[in-house]
């Protein structure tokens, strides 16, 4: 070894023969970007019918797998370059698991953009037949109904799963175990069926209002909250309830106190995920809701149009001079819920990230 090798400085021996931080999200960028122009040149010149992103993005993220094994290979090695590889072959098998949504968020999006205006989002459908209306009603009656189901079945899972976790022994737990896991199989038509019938017995055949779409949505619900807050309590560490039943302090409170302040990220999660499964639901709320074209603020009158059965019906009236204002309605009320899904996700993290227990170094 000569006494140039030994002066010279460890970061350049250390860093030499090594691609750049962040040099992988560049390539695979530079790639998107590639086959995205391909793809919007044969779009712009009829080869294809539209810009077909699922493709961009597949074949770009093939292309990346590709420079970026051959530019390891060149600058790193061929031990380097094999692990990139490897690596970029787990990436693009998720991104391709991820085209599925690409592409129907692509769709949607680029759908429901030629209604996305003020007049959709502050008028209903009230005497419109063919250009115009809005989804002001569905909007509402979403949001109202759900928010009903919700206050229905958040204490009644919260409370059950407590029950498996802290108290559930013998054969009422296992019970309550195994009609948990039956109802989180029931078809959502039937749901919807179970309430209708409920209500008939007391109010007649004819019946139908948001409550009972509210009452139908529980069902589905509730098992979706017990199961992912009973996890969730699981993960609690047993030696915060021990030290707090050590101080003498009795287990109701241990509950509330300890094991729910501290499961309070997870448990506003799962309710949300619980909101995300109910929220886009048809079947049930079409046949105990109903539909209308008019506004209705009330819950236990009259019938309630929501999200989901307004984008069936619009499409389902897709026929003559309006079929295109009826499809455009469509597509952007579809818009619409997926944006409601990611507000209310959005929030479920705010609201776990404030009051995720923080812990000290």
């Amino acid at each position: 070894m000569t006494t140039a090798t030994l002066n010279r400085p460890m970061g350049n021996s250390l860093t030499a023969g090594k691609l750049p931080r962040g040099s992988a999200w560049v390539m695979l960028g530079g790639s998107w970007v590639v086959f995205g122009a391909i793809f919007a040149i044969l779009a712009a010149s009829g080869a294809t019918k539209d810009f077909n992103i699922v493709g961009a993005i597949f074949f770009g993220t093939v292309l990346f797998d590709i420079v970026i094994f051959c530019t390891s290979l060149l600058i790193e090695g061929s031990r380097k370059a094999k692990d990139r590889l490897v690596t970029s072959l787990v990436a693009t098998a998720f991104i391709i698991a991820l085209l599925p949504l690409v592409s129907l968020m692509w769709t949607v999006i680029v759908s429901g953009l030629a209604r996305f205006d003020i007049q959709f989002f502050s008028e209903s459908m009230r005497n419109v037949i063919g250009a115009g209306g809005g989804a002001l009603h569905a909007i509402v009656g979403t949001l109202l109904v759900t928010l009903m189901a919700a206050v229905i079945s958040v204490p009644i899972g919260l409370l059950t799963s407590i029950y498996l976790v802290e108290y559930g022994r013998g054969m009422l737990a296992r019970g309550i175990t195994f009609f948990v896991d039956v109802m989180t199989g029931i078809p959502s038509i039937v749901a919807g069926l179970f309430a209708y019938a409920l209500f008939a017995l007391f109010f007649g055949p004819g019946i139908r209002s948001g409550f009972m779409g509210s009452v139908a949505l529980s069902v589905l619900m509730i098992p979706v909250v017990v199961r992912s807050s009973e996890e969730i309590l699981r993960l609690v560490p047993n030696e915060l309830r021990e030290a707090s039943y050590a101080l003498g302090v009795p287990k109701w409170l241990t509950v509330l106190k300890i094991v729910l302040p501290t499961s309070l990220a997870g448990l506003t999660t799962g309710i949300m995920l619980s909101i995300a499964r109910v929220i886009g639901e048809t079947a049930p709320l079409l046949i105990v809701a109903g539909f209308t074209t008019s506004m209705n603020y009330d819950l236990f009158a009259d019938r309630m149009m929501t999200l989901p059965v307004f984008v069936y019906t619009q499409y389902t009236q897709a026929a003559g001079l309006h079929a295109q204002e009826s499809i455009d309605r469509a597509w952007t009320g579809a818009f619409a819920l997926i944006i409601i899904v990611m507000l209310l996700n959005l929030i479920a993290r705010i609201i776990a990230k404030a009051f995720a227990p923080k812990y000290g170094r």
